[in-house]
């Protein structure tokens, strides 16, 4: 069926008018605007009362792209269309300060939550979320000892086109936007390297006396998945200013949550050159996780303190006041930053090359912020050259990626060429041959040990069950245990479970500096039958020490 392009120009005008994009007297304007770009010389009035306003613009806008393609107004390529569609739609998207006025307006009048909900909104509704993409992402939750953890496959993000990558190649180096983060992204055109956001407004904040923006992520992982950046280009450091803007924001925003990637590469994200933080209206499993051992700190006896019942190394901090809690918080954070035992593996430097860094997650629950800390060292060696504390080879089939923030608190994100292969594996494991045909097949012969240990488990697998077992066993809790070199689970059985038998750490709170064996509070080791304890100097400092 051909496509009639005045009624989807109509159309689209027709929606952003209905959801607030522009006014009565900005649709001409917008029109004309469209014209322009599909080289239309005239306009034709067509009668869209028999249409129905979709919730979102993405069928409109691939109709136009289809049309534009047609009559060899654009190249028919994923890059192509995705630079023009963001264009058509910056002709509907409001400008910044009228952006900023109405979040403004609205959080005073009816409360930051409103404010907030409206921006995802319209972050959706002006395709820059682009809602269609995120839709065919898999989600499930897999049932584990810490809870159940959740589950994505990532679809949304489609693979280029050889002949845009190609020119990708042509193109001259630009340091314009410096990154994907930087302030400059709003309203920027794109690229075939860089991609278009004329249709990206971002929200101002003052973050302890410095200028910070949100926006959300254009391929959401979670609800309102929100990222911070800083106004400045700069590198990411996680310090006492780092503290104090996460639970700065979670002050003004106590509905979000806010973390940060570590600061050091391999256990932090895939940005470290922009100083950001990401965040947003949903509760990880590790947030659900309770704390199983207290903790007191001396000097902090105000503060509550405790262990996590998490597979990752896990401290919680909770107070009232917040100065209180950023103190303990950069108290932890020297100690560990400074923490070495190479009997384990972990050494805080090498040379003048720092290993250890800290996972920080803030939140509110009432009227107490709450830190949770998560240890994480990045060393590397010959056997392990993506990390020591990092999924190793046995579980690259299923993720080799960095282990980031969103990971860390329980989300896995594995990668989108997991769809097929378990389709291809459910396919083949209710099969008395299955070990061979995945032997053959070169799309999933990467997973033959895995499939064997599930095959030996399941003696009753079939092609009912298949799908859910295999599902069940891209289990994540595994992950995270590989980066837990410190157990901080006191008394509960951990991996190994033969140090348990061999190691009973004692469990105590520092409130005086005597009876020290009785008083440290151990931490067990996953890979040593050591134990490591915290107590402090005669300055009162915070020290981590061997046995």
């Amino acid at each position: 069926m051909s496509i009639n392009i005045y009624e989807e120009v109509g159309m689209l005008l027709k929606f952003g008018l209905e959801n607030n994009l522009i006014g009565k007297y900005d649709a001409v304007i917008s029109r004309n605007e469209i014209m322009h770009l599909l080289k239309l010389e005239d306009w034709e009035n067509v009668d869209l009362a028999n249409r129905e306003v979709p919730k979102y613009p993405n069928e409109i806008l691939e109709n136009i792209c289809k049309w534009a393609i047609e009559n060899n107004i654009i190249e028919d390529s994923i890059v192509v269309k995705d630079l023009f569609d963001t264009e058509i739609m910056g002709k509907l998207t409001p400008t910044a300060t009228q952006i900023i006025n109405r979040f403004h307006s609205l959080s005073e009048k009816e409360g930051v939550e409103a404010a907030t909900n409206d921006y995802y909104s319209f972050a959706q509704k002006t395709n820059y979320i682009r809602t269609d993409r995120i839709a065919k992402n898999m989600h499930w939750f897999s049932n584990t000892e810490y809870g159940d953890m959740e589950i994505t496959v990532n679809l949304s993000k489609p693979e280029k086109d050889p002949r845009d990558i190609a020119k990708e190649r042509l193109l001259p180096p630009s340091a314009y936007p410096k990154c994907l983060l930087c302030y400059e992204n709003v309203g920027y055109a794109g690229r075939f390297n860089h991609p278009a956001r004329q249709n990206h407004r971002v929200i101002p904040f003052d973050l302890a006396g410095e200028e910070w923006f949100l926006q959300y992520s254009p391929y959401v992982y979670y609800n309102e998945h929100a990222i911070v950046f800083a106004g400045e280009h700069r590198p990411m450091k996680i310090n006492r200013d780092a503290f104090n803007r996460i639970t700065t924001f979670v002050e003004k925003l106590p509905h979000y949550f806010l973390g940060s990637n570590a600061d050091l590469p391999i256990v932090g994200g895939s940005i470290l050159s922009h100083d950001h933080y990401q965040g947003g209206h949903h509760e990880f499993p590790m947030a659900k996780s309770p704390v199983e051992t207290k903790l007191v700190f001396k000097g902090f006896e105000d503060v509550e303190a405790g262990i996590v019942k998490w597979p990752m190394s896990v401290i919680r901090i909770k107070s009232v006041d917040r100065a209180r809690l950023v103190d303990l918080a950069v108290k932890i954070l020297d100690a560990w930053r400074e923490y070495s035992d190479e009997s384990l593996g972990i050494l805080a430097h090498s040379e003048d090359t720092p290993h250890n860094t800290v996972t920080p997650i803030g939140r509110r629950r009432g009227d107490k912020f709450e830190l949770d800390l998560v240890l994480r060292n990045n060393r590397t060696d010959e056997e392990n050259p993506l990390g020591i504390f990092h999924p190793h080879a046995d579980v690259h089939n299923i993720k080799k990626e960095n282990i980031g923030l969103i990971e860390v608190m329980g989300l896995a994100v594995l990668p989108g060429r997991l769809k097929e292969e378990l389709e291809i594996l459910g396919r083949y494991m209710v099969t008395d041959d299955y070990a061979e045909k995945i032997k053959n097949d070169a799309k999933v012969e990467k997973h033959l040990a895995w499939a064997e240990k599930v095959y030996n488990k399941y003696s009753d697998i079939n092609s009912d069950n298949v799908e859910k077992i295999l599902k069940d066993k891209t289990n994540y809790q595994e992950f995270l245990e590989t980066m837990a070199y410190l157990d901080l689970i006191v008394n509960r059985n951990c991996t190994p479970p033969t140090i348990v038998d061999r190691y009973i750490p004692v469990a105590g709170s520092i409130d005086d500096k005597t009876d020290i064996e009785n008083k440290a509070q151990y931490i067990k080791i996953k890979s040593s039958i050591l134990g490591i304890r915290y107590t402090y100097n005669e300055n009162d400092k915070l020290l981590i020490s061997g046995p």
